[in-house]
């Protein structure tokens, strides 16, 4: 590790504004290489950070963050704000269980003034404060660091628009690492932005429109001609007009890698009292890491890696992931059907569409981080004939529950829901944890949901609820599946139909999706060790149930074991006891149901977490002689 002098020293952030610009750049380096090696170690986003170093610490050397307000966007970019606010001597821990999280948490240091995770909501959460602030009549600087890719979602155009209307101090620092706002149009731009933005230069533009307007008959046209020849000269030249439109004062682009130069536009974004600011920073992801800097789509999460190579680690195993098997199985199903459109929002690398986007560009679609937009746009589609599929995560999905309840399931139109990332994710913690997805789709009419409880079953609900004539969600998770064999054929499932996968007469364990085939690991060492005969059952259909087989199960077990990798609150195995008592079959049978816990599960390995929520096979063993143990007198 390269020597780490001054991170070491640094005692509180607010040291940083004594720093003088070449400590800054040395600091820089240090905090890079703190990053990599442990990024090294534990994985995470490495190149949104490695890309916003000097950036931080522009923003800590110029704003007092024990007074002043910061909100990160999304948070991949955090890793280097939390090495300089006092938690440095605990970064090695970043990511693991118990240790610091990848995001911005309010209850993890006094600094991280919202928490954040999905993205798009910085402006809207920094103007709430500058509105709290005002109203306490106080005068501290708020702050909102957004990307080009999150300014892509609906909710901070709401936000801009919002501020610019409100008008109260706030400062939005746009990080520009992928020239998708606007094209880099040099020097003069960079003239024109910075000049125009200067207090004296807008005092005087004030003088100049006042004295229009007070020339008899005349004047207001002449200011207004004025301004739009400002206006078009503005926008011909920079990337300004769109900001100001929205009524914010506009500066840059800045060089996002040149500490002086951010301190001093920082300083001068600090100094306009006269309504929000956007402060237009361009940087580039990975920078100082050359790997990171050459693949930053690689680099943005990346798994554990060489440091001195970039190579990343490989996997233990050789069985494939369920999101390629998802990619893999569309692009086959593709070729049959032209009607199939993907849709992604903003990942086509962690959704697996980057295979169907090679072979089929024309039925591609990356809307960007809109996912209430990707809903409503596939509804559009399929009601002119085509079947979209929206392959999105199941907590980035949460954000389109109006748009599926309203414009797909109330019209009842075929659009597929394949969602990844259903039931624990690991070390990205409780932001991104497909915890709710069985609990905020069953209920909706028309929608049918299906669990696959392997990779090769994966592909059969895919084809299935591509046949389906309405919507149609699967969940499956994050991670290599099991080991089964791909079927040659696809087939099309019973409706509503499960499958008993191991017969029993001593309990029945109903089991969901990736629980599956713990599930049969925990029966058989049951029958081992204690000679326990447990019937698995595999429902496959959380909506609608298989109403006739759940049925027969109530009426044949008295001990009965469900399982799921979802919230229990209005999740699978509620399902079934509602369903169970609706219909009298409830008659005091011994039963138990294993699922999430009603809290924020927090972020760990998918192994650790699965293990402090109590749902592993051995969980499930020790659920298994507790329902089958001898009831004691008098229970």
């Amino acid at each position: 590790m390269a020597g780490t002098d001054l991170l070491d020293g640094l005692d509180t952030p607010s040291r940083l504004q004594t720093f003088s610009d070449v400590q800054l750049a040395q600091l820089a380096q240090e905090v890079r290489h703190r990053i990599i090696d442990v990024v090294a170690q534990n994985g995470g986003h490495l190149a949104p950070s490695l890309g916003v170093v000097e950036l931080t610490l522009a923003l800590l050397a110029t704003f007092d963050l024990q007074h002043d307000r910061l909100v990160w966007d999304v948070g991949h970019q955090a890793y280097a704000y939390k090495l300089l606010t006092d938690r440095a001597d605990r970064f090695h821990t970043l990511r693991t269980l118990g240790g610091l999280s990848g995001f911005p948490r309010m209850a993890e240091s006094p600094y991280d003034h919202f928490g954040v995770g999905h993205s798009s909501t910085s402006i809207s959460a920094a103007l709430g404060m500058a509105l709290a602030r005002d109203l306490a009549g106080l005068t501290h600087h708020v702050i909102a660091v957004i990307g080009d890719g999150s300014l892509t979602g609906g909710e901070a155009f709401e936000g801009l628009n919002l501020a610019g209307h409100m008008g109260r101090r706030l400062i939005v620092v746009l990080n520009d690492n992928e020239m998708s706002i606007s094209p880099n149009v040099g020097a003069l731009s960079l003239f024109l932005s910075r000049t125009l933005s200067r207090r004296w230069v807008r005092q005087m533009r004030r003088d100049a429109l006042k004295f229009l307007r007070a020339i008899p008959r005349i004047g207001q046209k002449l200011a207004v001609y004025a301004m739009r020849g400002e206006w078009s000269f503005k926008s011909f030249f920079t990337p300004g007009m769109l900001f100001e439109a929205f009524r914010f004062n506009y500066i840059g682009p800045v060089d996002g890698h040149n500490i002086p130069d951010l301190r001093r536009h920082l300083a001068a974004a600090a100094a306009i009292e006269d309504g929000p600011v956007l402060l237009h920073v361009r940087t580039h992801k990975g920078k100082g890491y050359a790997p990171a800097e050459q693949n930053p789509t690689l680099y943005h999460g990346i798994g554990l890696f060489r440091p001195e190579t970039g190579k990343p680690l490989q996997s233990k195993t050789k069985w494939p992931s369920f999101t390629k098997v998802f990619g893999d199985t569309l692009t086959e199903i593709a070729a049959r059907d032209t009607r199939i459109i993907a849709i992604t929002a903003a990942m086509p690398e962690g959704t697996g569409t980057n295979t169907f986007r090679s072979r089929y560009p024309d039925r591609f679609v990356d809307v960007g981080i809109c996912e209430q937009h990707a809903v409503t746009f596939a509804a559009g589609l399929a009601s002119q004939g085509y079947r979209p599929v929206v392959a999105v995560y199941s907590t980035f999905l949460q954000r389109a529950y109006d748009q599926i309840v309203h414009d797909v399931c109330l019209q009842n139109l075929p659009v597929t829901f394949c969602v990844d990332r259903a039931g624990l994710v690991g070390e990205d913690g409780a932001t991104h944890h497909g915890a709710f997805d069985i609990a905020y789709l069953r209920h909706i009419p028309h929608m049918r949901l299906l669990a696959p409880r392997d990779e090769d079953m994966l592909r059969h609900c895919l084809a299935t609820a591509l046949a389906l004539p309405g919507p149609c969600a699967l969940r499956y998770p994050r991670g290599v599946g099991f080991g089964v064999p791909l079927s040659a054929t696809l087939r099309v499932l019973t409706a509503d139909m499960g499958e008993i996968l191991k017969e029993g007469d001593d309990v029945a364990i109903i089991a969901v999706g990736n629980r599956v085939h713990p599930a049969l690991e925990a029966a058989a060492l049951a029958e081992q060790e204690i000679g326990i005969q447990a019937l698995v059952f595999d429902p496959i259909w959380l909506k609608p149930l298989p109403e006739e087989q759940l049925a027969e199960l109530a009426q044949r077990f008295t001990r009965i074991l469900l399982i799921e990798e979802g919230v229990l609150a209005g999740g699978f195995s509620s399902a079934v006891l509602e369903f169970w008592n609706d219909k009298g079959l409830l008659r005091g049978q011994r039963i138990k149901r294993m699922g999430l816990p009603d809290v924020f599960v927090e972020h760990g390995s998918q192994l650790a977490l699965r293990e402090q929520v109590g749902l592993r096979s051995k969980n499930i063993v020790d659920a298994l002689k507790d329902l089958c143990a001898p009831r004691s007198q008098g229970t």
